[in-house]
């Protein structure tokens, strides 16, 4: 099993920065991605930014130039430095971490973190 555990949220107004920290425990193997999504009011889930196990990135449109995602694979640590923050950023952000090897994938979840940001 994996657990995940996000801290790191909170409310600023926008234009600020937030860093979101998400620590895992368990077996999360040597192949893995992490990465976060965030889940506004009324909208589905969505992809913010993923980082695989070599150093990959991937971002939404939307964070682009804003967001940095980075990991310490020693610390089995993933961050999300997000800066110049917008209302339209608020959500409930979700730390995920997807493994996978030759005969198995997982996916597992955090319980989220909460941020606002005030216009």
């Amino acid at each position: 099993q994996v657990q995940l555990v996000e801290s790191g949220g909170g409310l600023v107004q926008a234009g600020g920065s937030l860093r979101l920290s998400c620590a895992a425990s368990g077996s999360i193997g040597s192949l893995n991605t992490m990465g976060w999504y965030r889940q506004a009011p009324g909208k589905q889930r969505e992809s913010v930014a993923t980082i695989t196990s070599l150093g990959y990135t991937n971002y939404a449109d939307s964070v682009k130039g804003r967001f940095t995602i980075s990991r310490d694979n020693a610390k089995n640590t993933v961050y999300l430095q997000m800066n110049n923050l917008k209302p339209e950023d608020t959500a409930v952000y979700y730390c995920n971490l997807y493994r996978w090897d030759i005969t198995t994938t997982a996916n597992y979840w955090g319980k989220g973190t909460l941020v606002t940001v005030s216009s």
